[in-house]
């Protein structure tokens, strides 16, 4: 099973991580964190690296319902989600694809609530 959910499209990188956040926030998401990779490896490397952000995005009712049928499942939350430089002009979108990580766990009311998630996060990564 692939661990993620992913597009590239034709569109700018800042453009196209406001678009990301703006289809989060309809699917029921919020941004807790953003990590701008690029100038994290630049500033503590002195390495150029590709423009690369990672959102952590929240959905509070899945994961609420998640930390109550699991306590410890709060070590893979929030979902990330990924929006890289691909190459001239692209861009890519990726988010985590829920699925792959709960079954690990083997509590099957996860499941259904990764669904959820994953549903939720294919929509988000679509609309972009």
């Amino acid at each position: 099973m692939k661990y993620y959910i992913s597009r590239i499209i034709e569109a700018g990188f800042d453009e196209t991580v406001a678009k990301v956040v703006d289809a989060l926030k309809q699917e029921g998401f919020g941004v807790l964190t953003e990590i701008d990779v690029s100038a994290t490896m630049k500033q503590k490397l002195g390495v150029d690296f590709r423009k690369y952000r990672i959102l952590g995005a929240c959905n509070p009712a899945l994961a609420h319902k998640a930390l109550t049928a699991e306590d410890k499942i709060g070590v893979m939350l929030p979902c990330n989600v990924v929006v890289q430089e691909a190459d001239a002009g692209r861009v890519e979108v990726a988010a985590i694809d829920p699925r792959a990580a709960m079954e690990r766990v083997g509590n099957p009311a996860l499941a259904e609530i990764a669904g959820q998630v994953a549903e939720k996060l294919g929509r988000v990564v679509r609309a972009v």
